[in-house]
């Protein structure tokens, strides 16, 4: 089976438009939307007086906030394909974890400011009042569970929690956000004061109603839809080096998907132990009408478990996802930087990529570098360059710094660069790009660290 794309030696007219508008758009509807919440705060609220007042309105404006902010967490995670494409899925994980963040800290803030404000005008002590609250307001038993579970998504979310466990169990547990959502809708719409009249509880109704469809659409229906037409199923596992298999997809009318060198799938495989967990893989050949071809690394059981499946096990797969693709390039000049198993999106662009191109790929030892025939054949093919950095930290570590790289490419603040690996490689080698005169907005880097 082949999997070897056209080639293109001359790189196509580069898209106008500047890779950060759409993320820039998206951030301004966000903001536009919390500016509403306060706009409808300050229309039903009256003369704010004392110290209750002032406790009180607090309380309601980080409760309508955090109302909002909860569907614009699971829009970011729909996999909105214009947001997947265009922001990239990595940064959408990033501005829901600091979303997450602030969720958490305005529901306490809401929680405190109100039981404090409540307690001060009904001249009780803020426990006592925190008590009555919750038993005797209405849905707020529903909120009190809203609460703790969100919280507690909030504990198991934290870096330091998410390194004690594997990938499976961090994404059943956060699984809890939703119902955590669900259960506090009703108390927003039956406690909010300033839901209480219209159109504002329309709107907000609506608005919920809105997430939930989306989410819904690209979350379930969709891969469903595909799960369909295009019939995935494993055609075979080949073992690449000890612990990295490529898995080989087959299908029907996979070029309907448009799926491009660089992004990757969640996919998950119909058999006993990986049926409910779906994983990201990277596309390491460019995708064919008929096959697709992943190479999976076991870091985990999920991914462990992959290399003994059986020829014609059923994959569900959602994507294509991911804004690692060549639309991020604006120079013939090409620079792609792997390390490790972060070589399998890179090697699809190695082939791919237009323009001129230079490959630099670390690794440990001979041993364990990947497609090492592959990546030599491409690159005598299209006159690209190959470098390998093969061997220990201490000898190479001065090539992937600000004056090392200068170095090894000629031009390089010319060169837009692709980086893939482990994350401390890339940030340091994404601060020595910046040091030798490399713009960000030509840095391009993807990660599926949770």
């Amino acid at each position: 089976m082949s999997t070897t794309a056209i080639r293109r030696d001359t790189a196509p007219a580069r898209s106008r438009t500047s890779p950060e508008t759409v993320p820039r758009l998206a951030l301004a509807l966000v903001a536009l939307g919390a500016a509403a919440v306060l706009a409808a705060w300050w229309r039903s609220t009256g003369n704010v007086t004392g110290a209750a007042g002032w406790l009180t309105g607090a309380g309601r404006i980080t409760g309508l906030l955090a109302g909002y902010l909860a569907p614009v967490l699971l829009l970011l995670m729909a996999r909105i394909p214009v947001l997947e494409r265009r922001v990239g899925s990595d940064r959408l994980a990033r501005w829901h974890a600091f979303g997450g963040r602030y969720l958490v800290y305005l529901v306490m803030a809401h929680i405190l400011t109100i039981t404090w404000g409540y307690a001060l005008t009904d001249g009780k002590n803020p426990v006592a009042e925190g008590v009555d609250i919750v038993f005797h307001y209405p849905e707020m038993i529903k909120g009190t569970l809203a609460t703790i579970l969100m919280l507690g998504t909030g504990v198991v979310s934290a870096r330091a929690a998410r390194r004690r466990m594997s990938y499976e169990t961090w994404y059943y547990l956060h699984l809890a956000t939703y119902l955590a959502i669900a259960l506090a809708f009703s108390h927003q719409i039956v406690n909010g004061a300033e839901l209480s009249v219209q159109p504002e509880r329309t709107l907000w109704c609506a608005y919920y109603v809105l997430a939930a469809v989306v989410l819904g659409w690209y979350r379930l229906w969709l891969p469903y839809l595909r799960d369909r037409r295009h019939k995935l199923r494993v055609h075979s596992v080949v073992p690449e080096r000890p612990g990295v298999y490529s898995v080989i997809l087959r299908g029907e009318r996979l070029d309907e998907l448009k799926a491009r060198p660089g992004q990757f799938f969640r996919l998950q495989f119909q058999t006993r132990g990986l049926r409910w967990v779906t994983n990201p893989y990277s596309l390491s050949a460019p995708p064919h009408a008929n096959f697709l071809r992943f190479t999976v690394k076991s870091l985990g059981s999920h991914s462990a478990a992959v290399a003994g499946l059986p020829p014609g096990t059923k994959v569900r797969a959602e994507g294509p996802y991911g804004a690692f693709t060549e639309e991020k390039a604006r120079s013939p000049h090409v620079l792609l930087i792997a390390a490790g198993v972060g070589i399998t999106p890179i090697r699809a662009l190695f082939e791919t990529l237009p323009g001129r191109v230079t490959l630099v790929y670390r690794e440990g030892s001979e041993e364990q570098l990947l497609f090492r025939p592959e990546l030599e054949e491409i690159a005598k093919r299209r006159g690209a360059r190959l470098v390998y950095l093969v061997g220990s930290r201490r000898r190479h570590g001065k090539t992937l710094t600000a004056k090392g790289l200068t170095h090894l490419v000629p031009g390089l603040t010319g060169h837009d660069v692709y980086l893939c690996g482990p994350e401390p490689m890339q940030r340091a080698v994404i601060a020595a790009l910046r040091e030798a005169g490399v713009p960000g907005s030509r840095i391009h880097h993807e990660s599926f660290e949770f």
